[in-house]
């Protein structure tokens, strides 16, 4: 750990729209600096695994999808940790009930983060490919700046660099991962 904040990419890469969290959190480690310093996760499809993080640092940030059929597809939330909690959140994918549980069961630990979760309604987590839908292309930007909004509002100062790693450079270093672009993430 070596940051107070730390922000989770989540998701499965290998079911398209659903990596996006993963993507989100790759964007960002690769295009913009922090200060202070900011922990990013390849949180992948934690499930257990989130508990440690949840109880390591004092702010966690998830990015990831929301199969919330009442909503548009694109539509971007962000919904504090309390939230999730209390409206059992979205429960769709493995993924999702996973998250939530998980901050259920860290809520009563003796120190828990204060966990913001901004997720993406995503149009297919069906298809089997390492891609993002046309629908959520469209809101990538606006995803980004949600994210770096509740960076901000954590205290840390993001600036984006002079070289810009584009979408599709991301998704195919997650198609290819190697040893050379850190498997991926």
């Amino acid at each position: 750990m070596n940051a107070n904040v730390a922000l989770i990419g989540s998701g499965n890469a290998f079911f398209t729209d659903e990596g996006i969290g993963l993507y989100a959190g790759k964007y960002l480690k690769e295009n913009f600096t922090f200060q202070p310093a900011l922990d990013i996760i390849d949180g992948g499809t934690l499930g257990f695994g989130l508990m440690p993080l949840l109880q390591e640092y004092e702010m966690v940030i998830i990015a990831n999808t929301s199969s919330d059929d009442s909503k548009a597809v694109g539509t971007i939330e962000v919904l504090s940790g309390e939230e999730l909690i209390a409206n059992q959140g979205i429960k769709k994918t493995a993924n999702e009930v996973e998250i939530t549980e998980m901050l259920q069961i860290c809520s009563m630990a003796k120190h828990c983060a204060a966990a913001t979760m901004i997720s993406i309604v995503p149009e297919d987590i069906i298809s089997v490919s390492v891609e993002v839908t046309p629908a959520l292309r469209a809101q990538w930007d606006r995803y980004i700046e949600v994210i770096v909004a509740e960076l901000t509002k954590c205290g840390i100062t993001v600036a984006q660099k002079s070289e810009v790693m584009s979408l599709d450079e991301i998704l195919e270093q997650f198609a290819n991962p190697s040893i050379e672009h850190g498997k991926g993430f």
